[in-house]
Protein backbone atom coordinates (compact mmCIF):
# COMPACT_ATOMS: atom_id res chain seq x y z
CA UNK A 1 0.00 0.00 0.00
CA UNK A 2 1.35 3.42 -0.99
CA UNK A 3 0.83 6.97 0.17
CA UNK A 4 -0.04 9.26 -2.71
CA UNK A 5 -0.22 13.04 -2.42
CA UNK A 6 -2.33 15.06 -4.88
CA UNK A 7 -1.42 18.74 -5.18
CA UNK A 8 -3.66 20.92 -7.29
CA UNK A 9 -5.12 24.31 -8.11
CA UNK A 10 -8.23 25.18 -6.12
CA UNK A 11 -10.57 25.39 -9.11
CA UNK A 12 -13.35 23.03 -10.20
CA UNK A 13 -11.87 22.51 -13.65
CA UNK A 14 -8.63 21.16 -12.20
CA UNK A 15 -9.95 19.20 -9.21
CA UNK A 16 -13.15 17.56 -10.48
CA UNK A 17 -11.51 15.15 -12.97
CA UNK A 18 -9.09 13.89 -10.33
CA UNK A 19 -11.75 12.97 -7.77
CA UNK A 20 -12.89 9.70 -9.39
CA UNK A 21 -9.22 8.66 -9.63
CA UNK A 22 -8.67 9.48 -5.96
CA UNK A 23 -11.78 7.52 -4.94
CA UNK A 24 -10.57 4.50 -6.93
CA UNK A 25 -7.09 4.63 -5.41
CA UNK A 26 -8.61 4.76 -1.93
CA UNK A 27 -10.86 1.83 -2.82
CA UNK A 28 -7.76 -0.14 -3.81
CA UNK A 29 -6.23 0.43 -0.40
CA UNK A 30 -3.90 3.38 -0.96
CA UNK A 31 -3.64 6.31 1.41
CA UNK A 32 -4.40 9.51 -0.52
CA UNK A 33 -3.74 12.99 0.82
CA UNK A 34 -5.08 15.90 -1.21
CA UNK A 35 -3.65 19.43 -0.95
CA UNK A 36 -6.30 21.96 -1.97
CA UNK A 37 -8.37 24.95 -0.93
CA UNK A 38 -10.89 24.58 1.93
CA UNK A 39 -13.77 25.16 -0.50
CA UNK A 40 -13.25 21.64 -1.88
CA UNK A 41 -13.11 19.83 1.47
CA UNK A 42 -16.49 18.09 1.22
CA UNK A 43 -15.91 16.83 -2.33
CA UNK A 44 -12.45 15.52 -1.54
CA UNK A 45 -13.39 13.93 1.78
CA UNK A 46 -16.26 12.12 0.03
CA UNK A 47 -13.62 10.16 -1.93
CA UNK A 48 -12.05 8.87 1.29
CA UNK A 49 -8.94 11.03 0.96
CA UNK A 50 -7.49 13.24 3.68
CA UNK A 51 -7.42 16.97 2.92
CA UNK A 52 -4.50 19.26 3.62
CA UNK A 53 -5.64 22.86 3.34
CA UNK A 54 -3.53 25.55 1.72
CA UNK A 55 -2.53 28.20 4.22
CA UNK A 56 -2.07 30.93 1.60
CA UNK A 57 -4.39 32.63 -0.86
CA UNK A 58 -6.09 30.83 -3.74
CA UNK A 59 -4.85 31.37 -7.27
CA UNK A 60 -6.23 34.75 -8.41
CA UNK A 61 -8.19 34.95 -11.64
CA UNK A 62 -5.97 36.47 -14.34
CA UNK A 63 -6.59 40.17 -14.74
CA UNK A 64 -6.61 40.90 -17.63
CA UNK A 65 -7.51 37.36 -18.79
CA UNK A 66 -4.32 36.77 -20.78
CA UNK A 67 -1.63 34.05 -20.53
CA UNK A 68 0.92 36.47 -19.05
CA UNK A 69 -1.38 37.27 -16.13
CA UNK A 70 -2.06 33.56 -15.64
CA UNK A 71 1.61 32.59 -15.36
CA UNK A 72 2.24 35.56 -13.06
CA UNK A 73 -0.53 34.34 -10.76
CA UNK A 74 0.84 30.80 -10.82
CA UNK A 75 4.37 31.92 -9.97
CA UNK A 76 3.27 34.18 -7.13
CA UNK A 77 0.95 31.52 -5.72
CA UNK A 78 3.78 28.97 -5.83
CA UNK A 79 6.07 31.27 -3.84
CA UNK A 80 3.35 31.79 -1.25
CA UNK A 81 2.24 28.17 -0.87
CA UNK A 82 5.46 26.17 -1.10
CA UNK A 83 6.62 26.57 2.54
CA UNK A 84 3.43 25.10 4.00
CA UNK A 85 2.96 22.50 1.26
CA UNK A 86 6.51 21.25 1.73
CA UNK A 87 6.07 21.09 5.49
CA UNK A 88 2.94 18.95 5.10
CA UNK A 89 4.54 16.69 2.50
CA UNK A 90 7.62 16.12 4.64
CA UNK A 91 5.35 15.03 7.50
CA UNK A 92 3.24 12.72 5.29
CA UNK A 93 6.19 11.22 3.35
CA UNK A 94 4.33 10.25 0.17
CA UNK A 95 5.62 7.65 -2.26
CA UNK A 96 4.27 9.65 -5.19
CA UNK A 97 3.20 13.24 -5.84
CA UNK A 98 0.46 13.73 -8.44
CA UNK A 99 0.11 17.38 -9.38
CA UNK A 100 -1.81 19.36 -11.93
CA UNK A 101 0.31 20.24 -14.95
CA UNK A 102 -0.69 23.84 -14.22
CA UNK A 103 0.31 23.55 -10.54
CA UNK A 104 4.01 24.49 -10.40
CA UNK A 105 4.20 24.29 -6.61
CA UNK A 106 3.34 20.59 -6.85
CA UNK A 107 6.11 20.00 -9.39
CA UNK A 108 8.66 21.96 -7.36
CA UNK A 109 7.68 20.25 -4.11
CA UNK A 110 8.24 16.81 -5.63
CA UNK A 111 11.70 17.86 -6.81
CA UNK A 112 12.55 19.33 -3.41
CA UNK A 113 11.61 16.06 -1.70
CA UNK A 114 13.15 13.78 -4.32
CA UNK A 115 9.80 12.02 -4.71
CA UNK A 116 8.56 10.62 -8.06
CA UNK A 117 5.86 12.76 -9.65
CA UNK A 118 3.09 12.42 -12.20
CA UNK A 119 1.15 15.25 -13.83
CA UNK A 120 -2.54 15.54 -14.71
CA UNK A 121 -3.77 17.52 -17.70
CA UNK A 122 -7.36 18.69 -17.46
CA UNK A 123 -6.93 20.74 -20.65
CA UNK A 124 -5.24 19.59 -23.82
CA UNK A 125 -1.65 18.41 -23.57
CA UNK A 126 0.88 20.72 -25.24
CA UNK A 127 4.13 20.26 -27.13
CA UNK A 128 5.90 21.94 -30.07
CA UNK A 129 3.26 20.75 -32.51
CA UNK A 130 0.39 21.71 -30.18
CA UNK A 131 1.76 24.93 -28.69
CA UNK A 132 0.72 26.10 -25.26
CA UNK A 133 -0.63 29.66 -24.97
CA UNK A 134 1.89 30.27 -22.15
CA UNK A 135 5.02 29.30 -24.07
CA UNK A 136 7.60 31.92 -25.01
CA UNK A 137 6.21 33.50 -28.15
CA UNK A 138 5.80 36.81 -29.91
CA UNK A 139 2.37 37.13 -28.33
CA UNK A 140 3.73 36.61 -24.82
CA UNK A 141 6.58 39.07 -25.39
CA UNK A 142 4.13 41.62 -26.80
CA UNK A 143 1.96 41.21 -23.71
CA UNK A 144 5.02 41.74 -21.50
CA UNK A 145 5.72 45.00 -23.31
CA UNK A 146 2.09 46.10 -23.03
CA UNK A 147 1.79 45.15 -19.34
CA UNK A 148 5.20 45.86 -17.78
CA UNK A 149 3.82 45.71 -14.25
CA UNK A 150 2.60 42.13 -14.74
CA UNK A 151 5.82 41.17 -16.50
CA UNK A 152 7.91 42.59 -13.65
CA UNK A 153 5.81 40.78 -11.07
CA UNK A 154 6.33 37.50 -12.92
CA UNK A 155 10.09 37.96 -13.21
CA UNK A 156 10.36 38.64 -9.47
CA UNK A 157 8.24 35.62 -8.53
CA UNK A 158 10.05 33.34 -10.97
CA UNK A 159 13.42 34.45 -9.61
CA UNK A 160 12.22 33.82 -6.05
CA UNK A 161 11.30 30.27 -7.06
CA UNK A 162 14.66 29.64 -8.67
CA UNK A 163 16.58 31.16 -5.74
CA UNK A 164 14.68 29.28 -3.05
CA UNK A 165 13.81 25.89 -4.56
CA UNK A 166 14.79 23.13 -6.96
CA UNK A 167 13.13 24.23 -10.21
CA UNK A 168 14.96 21.87 -12.57
CA UNK A 169 12.72 20.96 -15.48
CA UNK A 170 10.17 23.65 -14.69
CA UNK A 171 9.45 25.63 -17.88
CA UNK A 172 10.65 29.22 -17.91
CA UNK A 173 7.24 30.71 -18.70
CA UNK A 174 4.96 27.80 -19.53
CA UNK A 175 3.92 27.09 -15.96
CA UNK A 176 0.69 25.46 -17.16
CA UNK A 177 2.75 22.70 -18.76
CA UNK A 178 4.86 21.19 -15.97
CA UNK A 179 5.11 17.69 -17.41
CA UNK A 180 6.52 14.58 -15.73
CA UNK A 181 7.66 11.04 -16.68
CA UNK A 182 3.97 10.11 -16.46
CA UNK A 183 1.30 12.52 -17.71
CA UNK A 184 -2.38 11.65 -17.44
CA UNK A 185 -4.44 13.57 -19.99
CA UNK A 186 -8.15 13.55 -19.19
CA UNK A 187 -9.42 13.28 -22.73
CA UNK A 188 -9.27 10.70 -25.51
CA UNK A 189 -6.61 10.42 -28.18
CA UNK A 190 -9.36 11.21 -30.65
CA UNK A 191 -10.19 14.55 -29.02
CA UNK A 192 -6.58 15.58 -28.35
CA UNK A 193 -5.12 17.58 -31.26
CA UNK A 194 -1.91 16.06 -32.62
CA UNK A 195 -2.15 13.06 -30.31
CA UNK A 196 0.38 11.10 -32.40
CA UNK A 197 3.07 13.72 -31.76
CA UNK A 198 3.22 12.94 -28.02
CA UNK A 199 5.54 10.29 -26.61
CA UNK A 200 4.51 7.37 -24.42
CA UNK A 201 4.78 9.38 -21.21
CA UNK A 202 1.42 10.93 -22.16
CA UNK A 203 -1.51 8.63 -21.47
CA UNK A 204 -4.84 9.79 -22.88
CA UNK A 205 -7.17 8.23 -20.35
CA UNK A 206 -10.40 9.92 -21.40
CA UNK A 207 -12.97 11.82 -19.42
CA UNK A 208 -12.83 11.09 -15.70
CA UNK A 209 -16.36 11.16 -14.35
CA UNK A 210 -18.21 9.32 -11.64
CA UNK A 211 -17.29 10.93 -8.33
CA UNK A 212 -19.26 14.17 -8.40
CA UNK A 213 -21.79 14.44 -5.62
CA UNK A 214 -25.23 13.73 -7.07
CA UNK A 215 -28.30 15.71 -6.08
CA UNK A 216 -31.03 13.22 -5.07
CA UNK A 217 -33.58 16.04 -5.11
CA UNK A 218 -32.95 16.76 -8.78
CA UNK A 219 -35.36 14.56 -10.73
CA UNK A 220 -33.80 14.80 -14.18
CA UNK A 221 -35.97 11.97 -15.49
CA UNK A 222 -39.03 14.17 -14.97
CA UNK A 223 -37.81 16.80 -17.40
CA UNK A 224 -39.81 16.97 -20.60
CA UNK A 225 -37.85 16.12 -23.73
CA UNK A 226 -36.11 17.29 -25.69
CA UNK A 227 -34.00 18.63 -22.81
CA UNK A 228 -31.79 21.56 -23.80
CA UNK A 229 -29.10 22.60 -21.35
CA UNK A 230 -27.08 25.81 -21.13
CA UNK A 231 -24.22 26.58 -18.73
CA UNK A 232 -21.20 28.86 -18.90
CA UNK A 233 -19.35 27.32 -15.95
CA UNK A 234 -18.19 28.75 -12.64
CA UNK A 235 -15.20 30.95 -13.56
CA UNK A 236 -16.32 33.50 -16.13
CA UNK A 237 -19.30 35.67 -15.20
CA UNK A 238 -21.46 35.68 -18.33
CA UNK A 239 -24.01 38.11 -16.91
CA UNK A 240 -27.80 37.97 -17.17
CA UNK A 241 -28.09 39.30 -20.74
CA UNK A 242 -26.23 36.38 -22.38
CA UNK A 243 -27.99 33.78 -20.24
CA UNK A 244 -31.37 35.35 -21.04
CA UNK A 245 -30.44 35.18 -24.74
CA UNK A 246 -29.83 31.43 -24.42
CA UNK A 247 -33.09 30.86 -22.53
CA UNK A 248 -35.16 32.84 -25.01
CA UNK A 249 -33.50 31.28 -28.04
CA UNK A 250 -33.82 27.68 -26.85
CA UNK A 251 -37.32 27.81 -25.36
CA UNK A 252 -39.25 27.20 -28.64
CA UNK A 253 -37.01 24.24 -29.50
CA UNK A 254 -37.16 22.25 -26.28
CA UNK A 255 -39.53 20.52 -23.96
CA UNK A 256 -37.49 21.70 -20.97
CA UNK A 257 -34.66 24.22 -21.10
CA UNK A 258 -32.28 24.05 -18.12
CA UNK A 259 -30.07 27.10 -17.55
CA UNK A 260 -27.30 27.01 -14.92
CA UNK A 261 -26.69 30.67 -14.06
CA UNK A 262 -23.49 30.29 -11.99
CA UNK A 263 -22.66 33.51 -10.18
CA UNK A 264 -25.67 35.29 -11.71
CA UNK A 265 -28.86 35.45 -9.66
CA UNK A 266 -31.60 33.67 -11.68
CA UNK A 267 -33.94 36.54 -10.80
CA UNK A 268 -31.66 38.81 -12.83
CA UNK A 269 -32.74 37.03 -16.01
CA UNK A 270 -36.22 38.51 -15.69
CA UNK A 271 -39.40 36.72 -16.72
CA UNK A 272 -38.57 33.61 -18.75
CA UNK A 273 -40.70 31.26 -20.88
CA UNK A 274 -42.60 28.70 -18.85
CA UNK A 275 -40.49 25.74 -19.97
CA UNK A 276 -37.21 27.33 -18.80
CA UNK A 277 -35.75 26.28 -15.45
CA UNK A 278 -32.99 28.61 -14.21
CA UNK A 279 -30.91 27.68 -11.16
CA UNK A 280 -27.47 28.82 -9.95
CA UNK A 281 -26.16 25.27 -10.31
CA UNK A 282 -27.43 21.90 -11.45
CA UNK A 283 -25.98 18.37 -11.29
CA UNK A 284 -24.45 18.50 -14.76
CA UNK A 285 -23.85 14.80 -15.25
CA UNK A 286 -27.47 14.04 -14.42
CA UNK A 287 -28.75 16.66 -16.84
CA UNK A 288 -26.44 15.59 -19.67
CA UNK A 289 -27.76 12.02 -19.41
CA UNK A 290 -31.09 13.38 -20.69
CA UNK A 291 -29.95 16.30 -22.85
CA UNK A 292 -30.31 16.58 -26.62
CA UNK A 293 -28.14 19.71 -26.79
CA UNK A 294 -25.61 21.49 -24.57
CA UNK A 295 -24.76 25.19 -24.87
CA UNK A 296 -21.43 25.58 -23.08
CA UNK A 297 -18.50 27.94 -22.57
CA UNK A 298 -16.18 25.22 -23.78
CA UNK A 299 -14.38 24.34 -20.56
CA UNK A 300 -12.53 21.08 -21.12
CA UNK A 301 -14.37 19.24 -18.36
CA UNK A 302 -17.79 20.32 -19.57
CA UNK A 303 -17.03 19.36 -23.17
CA UNK A 304 -15.52 16.03 -22.09
CA UNK A 305 -18.65 15.29 -20.10
CA UNK A 306 -20.82 16.21 -23.10
CA UNK A 307 -18.75 13.93 -25.33
CA UNK A 308 -18.95 11.18 -22.71
CA UNK A 309 -22.75 11.48 -22.94
CA UNK A 310 -22.77 11.79 -26.74
CA UNK A 311 -24.44 15.21 -26.65
CA UNK A 312 -23.84 17.75 -29.48
CA UNK A 313 -22.58 21.09 -28.23
CA UNK A 314 -22.85 24.74 -29.14
CA UNK A 315 -19.65 26.26 -27.75
CA UNK A 316 -19.58 29.96 -26.80
CA UNK A 317 -16.01 30.38 -25.51
CA UNK A 318 -15.33 32.99 -22.83
CA UNK A 319 -11.53 32.80 -22.49
CA UNK A 320 -8.54 30.68 -21.41
CA UNK A 321 -8.27 27.46 -23.47
CA UNK A 322 -11.94 27.54 -24.48
CA UNK A 323 -11.41 28.81 -28.06
CA UNK A 324 -9.05 25.85 -28.64
CA UNK A 325 -11.66 23.44 -27.29
CA UNK A 326 -14.38 25.05 -29.40
CA UNK A 327 -12.29 24.67 -32.54
CA UNK A 328 -11.65 21.01 -31.77
CA UNK A 329 -15.39 20.36 -31.34
CA UNK A 330 -16.04 21.98 -34.71
CA UNK A 331 -13.16 20.13 -36.42
CA UNK A 332 -14.56 16.80 -35.25
CA UNK A 333 -18.10 17.66 -36.33
CA UNK A 334 -19.51 17.19 -32.83
CA UNK A 335 -20.87 20.72 -32.53
CA UNK A 336 -20.72 24.34 -33.58
CA UNK A 337 -19.06 27.45 -32.14
CA UNK A 338 -20.23 31.03 -31.69
CA UNK A 339 -18.46 34.16 -30.50
CA UNK A 340 -20.08 35.88 -27.53
CA UNK A 341 -20.50 39.14 -29.43
CA UNK A 342 -22.46 37.29 -32.14
CA UNK A 343 -24.82 35.54 -29.71
CA UNK A 344 -28.21 36.98 -30.61
CA UNK A 345 -31.47 35.16 -29.97
CA UNK A 346 -31.93 34.39 -33.66
CA UNK A 347 -28.33 33.23 -34.21
CA UNK A 348 -28.36 30.93 -31.19
CA UNK A 349 -31.74 29.53 -32.22
CA UNK A 350 -30.61 28.88 -35.79
CA UNK A 351 -27.45 27.07 -34.69
CA UNK A 352 -29.29 25.08 -32.04
CA UNK A 353 -31.88 24.01 -34.61
CA UNK A 354 -29.11 22.75 -36.88
CA UNK A 355 -27.57 20.73 -34.05
CA UNK A 356 -30.94 19.19 -33.24
CA UNK A 357 -32.09 18.54 -36.80
CA UNK A 358 -28.93 17.42 -38.63
CA UNK A 359 -28.08 13.81 -37.67
CA UNK A 360 -24.38 14.25 -38.46
CA UNK A 361 -23.78 16.20 -35.25
CA UNK A 362 -25.23 13.50 -33.01
CA UNK A 363 -23.37 10.84 -34.96
CA UNK A 364 -20.06 12.68 -34.49
CA UNK A 365 -20.80 13.24 -30.80
CA UNK A 366 -21.56 9.52 -30.54
CA UNK A 367 -18.18 8.69 -32.07
CA UNK A 368 -16.51 10.89 -29.47
CA UNK A 369 -18.55 9.19 -26.74
CA UNK A 370 -17.20 5.83 -27.87
CA UNK A 371 -13.62 7.16 -27.97
CA UNK A 372 -13.90 8.64 -24.48
CA UNK A 373 -15.27 5.43 -23.02
CA UNK A 374 -12.70 3.24 -24.76
CA UNK A 375 -9.91 5.42 -23.32
CA UNK A 376 -10.64 3.93 -19.91
CA UNK A 377 -11.46 6.93 -17.71
CA UNK A 378 -10.62 7.01 -14.02
CA UNK A 379 -10.07 3.23 -13.80
CA UNK A 380 -7.30 3.39 -16.38
CA UNK A 381 -5.84 6.49 -14.70
CA UNK A 382 -5.60 4.56 -11.43
CA UNK A 383 -4.03 1.61 -13.26
CA UNK A 384 -1.42 3.89 -14.83
CA UNK A 385 -0.50 5.40 -11.47
CA UNK A 386 -0.09 1.97 -9.91
CA UNK A 387 2.10 0.75 -12.76
CA UNK A 388 4.17 3.90 -12.42
CA UNK A 389 4.56 3.26 -8.69
CA UNK A 390 5.85 -0.22 -9.47
CA UNK A 391 8.43 1.17 -11.91
CA UNK A 392 9.71 3.83 -9.49
CA UNK A 393 9.80 1.52 -6.48
CA UNK A 394 6.55 2.33 -4.67
CA UNK A 395 4.48 -0.15 -2.78
CA UNK A 396 1.22 -0.42 -4.74
CA UNK A 397 -1.60 -2.42 -3.27
CA UNK A 398 -2.85 -5.10 -5.65
CA UNK A 399 -5.88 -3.85 -7.54
CA UNK A 400 -9.12 -5.65 -6.68
CA UNK A 401 -10.75 -7.70 -9.41
CA UNK A 402 -13.41 -5.86 -11.35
Amino acid sequence: MSTIAFVNIGMHGYINPTLPVVAELVRRGHTVIYHASPAFAAQIEATGATVRFYSGDDLPLPDPPIPLAMVDGLARTAVGLLPSVLADLRADRPDLVVHGAACPWGAVAARELGVPAAATYTTFAFNRQVPSPCRISRELLAAAAAYPRIAGSYVRARWALRRGYDTRGLPLTDLMNAHEPLNLVFTSRSFQPGADTFDSSYRFVGASVGSRLLDPAFAAERLTGPVLYASLGTVFDAGPALLRTFATALAPLGGTVVVATGHTDPAGLGKLPGNVLAWPSVPQLQVLEHAALFVTHGGMNSVNEAMQAGVPTLVVPQGADQPLVAQRVVDLGAGLALRTRDATVQTVRNLARRLLDEPRFRQAAGAQRDAQRQAGGYLRAADELERYLERVGGRPHPAPKR
